[in-house]
């Protein structure tokens, strides 16, 4: 049996949206009285009044019930393009059964392909996705009058990419294949992202590879962020290489899928090209493209570079503002990097949670530990990532009581990182005792990690007691903890070549 087996006649699943639904509003400018009295002003013609329809679907789906009993009065409720209008109205308004029973109750003997697609469209253009995909398996298991098309098949995929659900997308996938329904390139792509958004890169990729029609920019922006997300960034690359050899110009979504696999690589010589590319194109380093240049220059180290596209950006928002806040923050121009944020406030902009943390890394790195401190305590609700910084801050500015402190009245659990990062400090500034009372709390929360064991051996043989070094490496072999080999990339002439560090036991 089909696992979502849905006829006709049976009733929904209570509504679940991905997306909260605000209740309907009557404050739109004296629209409420216009709703009242929408049967004096509205079109008596079926293709007037979809046009209105489809203009109040966006805003007023408190107008459904008004412009139903309009359409009702003079018969046009029965026409399919009036109905699907209306079905969009109730389905803005939230009333999923009152949509649902234009279609399959008020009149089933015009429930075709077309009113059926719509009617699943609509439910995931408003947010009710798991309804949208059991609506297309009905579609699907009707063998009567109903058939499925390549429409239908895109909204089902786009709903299941959304809910994450990658058992559900197969689903939705084995039965286009098995009503052998002919997918337009719209249908693929959204296969494509199906896929890659419910985690399956392979599948997505493979898709891609068997699409019998002609890609277009977006089929290769699906497959490139794919990638992207599942940190394959070398296939990345390469893909982008193969999208030009397909003569398919980018757009400036795959600029920002491919700068962002350069910036995770530290790729600065492709970045650089990329760069120059996009001005051959045409594309102004502004706005969304702007932002993604400017953090794969950061990321790369190219600091100078990345404040150059700063400074050419006529569009700036908070996350051009937060991308150089870091970028400063993170190799050592912390006074830069506090200056910008100055700026970013003066200029009337609000930070975001990235970027007070970018400032709090600025202050760690450049030693300002008062002013870290004071932006931390003016935080309304900092998260784990600002407990961490400012322990990592108190810790290599030699305030290890204050840290430690930091730590105990953290309203969260602490991670391994801020765990970490207090050992790390224990080590550098040689307080054995505080190391040992941190490590048996680590131990007896079962939660001491490879990194933990190495940095106390370290703190022990730093102070000169090798014996104790030697019994916690001993202690961290028959435990069957490994350390992590150490990985490095460089870029050579293109390429980047990755480098690990391999134990000297397991040499053979």
């Amino acid at each position: 049996m089909a696992p979502y087996p849905l006829p006709p006649q049976q009733q929904l699943p209570p509504a679940r949206s991905s997306k909260p639904r605000k209740p309907p509003s009557h404050s739109h400018g004296g629209f409420k009285n216009r709703a009242v009295s929408v049967e004096s002003g509205a079109p008596h013609d079926p293709r007037g009044l979809r046009a209105l329809i489809k203009a109040l679907a966006t805003e007023h789906g408190e107008a459904a019930p008004a412009m139903h009993a309009h359409a009702a009065k003079l018969g046009l409720d029965r026409h399919r393009a009036v109905r699907d209008g209306l079905t969009e109205l109730y389905l803005a308004r939230g009333e999923l059964a009152a949509a649902r029973a234009l279609l399959f109750d008020g009149f089933p003997a015009g429930r075709d392909v077309v009113s059926c697609t719509a009617m699943v469209t609509s439910h995931a253009r408003h947010g009710f996705l798991d309804e949208a995909v059991v609506l297309f398996f009905a579609m699907a298991d009707d063998d009567s009058s109903v058939s499925i098309d390549a429409v239908a098949a895109a909204a089902a995929f786009s709903a299941c990419a959304q809910i994450g659900d990658l058992a559900l997308g197969r689903e939705a996938h084995r039965r286009v294949t098995g009503r052998k329904v002919a997918l337009d390139v719209v249908a693929w792509n959204a296969l494509v992202d199906m896929y890659a958004k419910c985690g399956d890169a392979a599948a997505a990729h493979r898709c891609f590879r068997r699409m019998p029609v002609k890609k277009n920019v977006v089929s290769w922006n699906t497959i490139i962020s794919a990638f992207v997300r599942a940190g394959e960034l070398d296939e990345a690359l390469v893909l982008f290489q193969e999208m030009q050899s397909a003569a398919a110009r980018p757009d400036a979504a795959t600029f920002i899928a491919v700068l962002g696999a350069c910036a995770q690589l530290g790729a600065l010589d492709t970045g650089r090209w990329l760069h120059a590319y996009m001005g051959r194109l045409g594309y102004s380093a502004d706005g969304v493209v702007g932002n993604a240049l400017l953090d794969m220059y950061a990321k790369c180290g190219a600091v100078d570079q990345a404040k150059e596209v700063f400074h050419a950006m006529a569009l700036r928002d908070v996350y051009t503002y937060t991308s150089m806040i870091l970028g400063l923050a993170m190799h050592g121009r912390g006074e830069e990097a506090i200056s910008l944020f100055a700026s970013m406030r003066r200029a009337g902009m609000t930070p975001n949670e990235v970027t007070l943390l970018g400032v709090l890394t600025a202050c760690c790195h450049a030693g300002l530990v008062e002013e870290g401190l004071q932006q931390f305590n003016t935080m309304p609700a900092p998260r784990i990532e600002h407990y961490g910084c400012v322990v990592d801050m108190l810790g290599r500015a030699g305030r290890l009581d204050e840290a430690e402190e930091l730590v105990a009245a953290m309203p969260m659990q602490p991670d391994t990182l801020i765990w970490g990062s207090l050992l790390a400090a224990c080590r550098a500034h040689g307080d054995v005792e505080r190391a040992e009372r941190v490590m048996r709390r680590r131990m007896a929360d079962a939660g001491a990690d490879a990194g933990d064991y190495v940095l106390m051996s370290n703190t022990y043989a730093s102070k000169g007691r090798h014996g104790e070094a030697v019994q916690v490496r001993r202690q961290m072999s028959s435990s069957n903890i490994d350390k992590i080999p150490g990985c490095s990339l460089i870029e050579i002439d293109g390429v980047v070549h990755e480098f690990k560090a391999i134990p000297a036991n397991s040499i053979r």
